[in-house]
This record gives C-alpha cells, sequence and structure tokens, in this order.
C-alpha cells in the first residue's frame, strides 16, 4: 500500500474548489515529488475545468490542454503531476467504475465527498497494477 501526505493547504483548496462546483464535480491536478520513503508529498492542488459532455454532475475529465498546462506548472515549480482529483457530489469519497475505467496507473487519485452542506470526506486512492481495482492510500 503506498502514502501520500496532502498538506493542509492543498486539502483546503480540493474542497473549496468542491463546494465551489457543487453540484457538479470539480476536478484538479495533484502537483508533488516522491519522498524518501517512496511516499508521495502533495504541495498543490491545481483546479482545472471539468469539460466532460455526460453530464458535470457525475463525470470529469481532464482535457489535453489542461493536462499540459498541469505538467508544465508542475515542471515551473520542481515539482511532478502525480495525480489528479475530483469530487463526488452527494455520494462517498470512493472510486465509482466510471473512475475504475479511466484511471491510469502510478498516479494518485484524490476523492473528495461534497454535500450542499459542505465538503465531508477526502481520500486518496492509487490504481493495482493489474487495473482490477483501486487500493487506498495511506494518509500521513
Amino acid at each position: 500500500m503506498s502514502a501520500i501526505r496532502l498538506n493542509g493547504a492543498a486539502a483546503a483548496a480540493i474542497r473549496r474548489h468542491a463546494i465551489d462546483a457543487y453540484p457538479n464535480e470539480c476536478c484538479g491536478a495533484l502537483i508533488g515529488t516522491a519522498r524518501d520513503d517512496m511516499a508521495l508529498e502533495i504541495g498543490d492542488a491545481l483546479p482545472l475545468a471539468n469539460v466532460t459532455e455526460e453530464g458535470r454532475r457525475r463525470r470529469f475529465r481532464v482535457g489535453p490542454d489542461d493536462y499540459r498546462q498541469a505538467e508544465t506548472y508542475a515542471a515551473r515549480t520542481g515539482a511532478d503531476l502525480v495525480g489528479f482529483y475530483h469530487s463526488h457530489p452527494d455520494h462517498p469519497a470512493e472510486p465509482s467504475q466510471y473512475d475504475l475505467d479511466h484511471a491510469w496507473p502510478n498516479l494518485s487519485y484524490v476523492i473528495v465527498s461534497v454535500r450542499a452542506t459542505g465538503a465531508g470526506d477526502l481520500r486518496s486512492w492509487r490504481l493495482r497494477a493489474d487495473r482490477s481495482a483501486f487500493e487506498e492510500e495511506l494518509q500521513s
């Protein structure tokens, strides 16, 4: 099981983005670095546009231009694009089948549950190497 450390400012930015986008899903990039103990250190959450055409209440998609923007931003800050975040409006912070079908290996996926009353659980997931399921990342 992998580990991730999400700094307070990044976690707050993800929650704020989820609240602002509600009742639609928000999405963004996780910018960070690998620590010596092989855990990820997330220092920044970069909000991106949700460009899905399938209904923003239940889906998100990061467009290629935004993906390049996130990589460029990470490089400028001396970090890496290490994953993505998105919200689950009125649902738990657990990956859906859609998330499983569209995830890439070797990236972290932070999901925040959000309701009209505010943001709730924030959990991080990583796709298994065989792409069969997600495993929750330990948060330190």
